[in-house]
């Protein structure tokens, strides 16, 4: 099929920052889009062919979307499945695919998968409720301190608690849930496959993340994870073992930890352009954004080697700050050589909201980890408004 400056039409659902940053690449392909996301004020809104205001969980808003595209694709797992079932049965291609999907949105499910498919992970329960785990701990079924996350709609952060006694289970949501058991860890590491529809797979360099301790949210991913090459090897062994038993098709982000003895446990997986490769946009041969767009299209991958050494710093709001969104001393970091700002568009921000990243690119990985310090320290997401 020609997919370049025809007829051809590309549906995504969701149109926040992963989909802006996939629509720069159909933009540069000339290839025509069609984004269906619930926000009038979206990321993605601007760069795409066609924008629909609509839910991703409605099951007429998502058919008679898919009904206007010749191929289907998500930047969000939350998405109607009965719907893609549908338009997929139907001769609709969607990847990853409904099948796929449905393995991953519930993480209950997802962690049962590792199981049954041998993939190494940390032990868990699962829970129709919060009363069901305040019962199991009550019959010393389960014990303290595990960690605490809900089955289904978790996000940046959200929907993901460390529970060391009762008191931490207060303010849960009464929501169905798994509580896994804690894993001392030396890394969070994540690699992302890529697998095209007929079955290339390639893989980029194993990367590193450091964690804000009370958001759970990414601050830094570096790559390469600063890391023995043997563990790196197994880490990408036991990626492409997940990616094998999705049968997925795009991209896979597999986020792993490193324990204590370094063995690698499978923590959760996103099966689309995720926040641990965006480094890729200046410091690979080929984004992770292109490698999805080749991917899903059939399309020869591109090198996921690094050109440089990459590291890539969270922007997130601040906390006390709710508003429109002021990004303090950005021009002090856009005069430091190999910085590159990425902004969302997002134009009100609340504490810990994802509002952009910064890339750090360097031949020396101690200098760029410098920098990525000298970069977090600096720029501020503020707003004109304080709390």
């Amino acid at each position: 099929m020609n997919y370049f400056s025809s007829d051809f039409k590309l549906g995504i659902l969701g149109g926040g920052q992963l989909g802006k940053m996939l629509l720069t690449e159909t933009r540069k392909f000339d290839i025509q889009t069609l984004v269906l996301e619930p926000s009038e004020e979206a990321p993605a809104r601007y760069s795409c062919n066609g924008f629909y205001k609509g839910s991703l969980m409605d099951f007429d808003t998502v058919y008679q979307f898919g009904k206007m595209v010749d191929l289907l694709t998500i930047e969000i797992e939350n998405v109607n499945l009965d719907a893609l079932d549908q338009l997929e049965a139907e001769g609709l291609p969607i990847y990853p695919s409904p099948k796929t999907l449905r393995l991953i949105q519930n993480k209950g499910k997802q962690k049962d998968y590792y199981v049954s498919n041998d993939i190494p992970t940390s032990p868990h329960q699962r829970f129709v409720d919060l009363n069901d785990l305040r019962t199991a701990l009550e019959k010393d079924e389960l014990e303290f301190p595990f960690v605490w996350k809900c089955a289904q709609f978790g996000y940046d952060g959200n929907g993901v608690k460390i529970c060391r006694s009762a008191l931490d289970l207060v303010k849960l949501p009464d929501v169905e849930c798994i509580a896994e058991e804690m894993v001392p860890f030396k890394n969070e590491l994540a690699v992302i496959v890529a697998r095209s529809v007929s079955g290339e797979v390639k893989t980029y360099p194993v990367v590193e993340m450091e964690f804000h301790p009370e958001a759970n949210q990414v601050e830094y991913v570096i790559c390469p994870a600063r890391i023995d090459e043997k563990v790196a090897q197994k880490a990408t062994e036991v990626a492409l073992k997940v990616s094998e038993a999705f049968n997925h098709v795009g991209l896979l982000a597999v986020e792993m930890f490193q324990t204590s003895d370094d063995e690698i446990l499978v923590n959760e997986v996103a099966p689309r352009p995720h926040n641990s490769g965006h480094y890729s946009i200046e410091a690979s041969y080929t984004s992770q954004f292109e490698n999805h767009l080749r991917a899903i299209l059939n399309l020869p991958l591109g090198n996921t080697d690094s050109k440089v050494a990459g590291i890539m710093v969270n922007l997130v709001g601040e906390e006390g700050f709710s508003g429109q969104v002021v990004y303090e001393n950005i021009e002090k970091i856009m005069a430091i050589d190999g910085v590159t700002p990425h902004i969302y568009g997002k134009r009100e921000t609340r504490p810990f909201r994802k509002m952009g990243h910064v890339t750090i690119v360097n031949e020396n990985m101690t200098e760029a980890r410098k920098i990525a310090e000298e970069v977090k320290n600096s720029i501020r997401v503020i707003s004109t408004t304080i709390e």
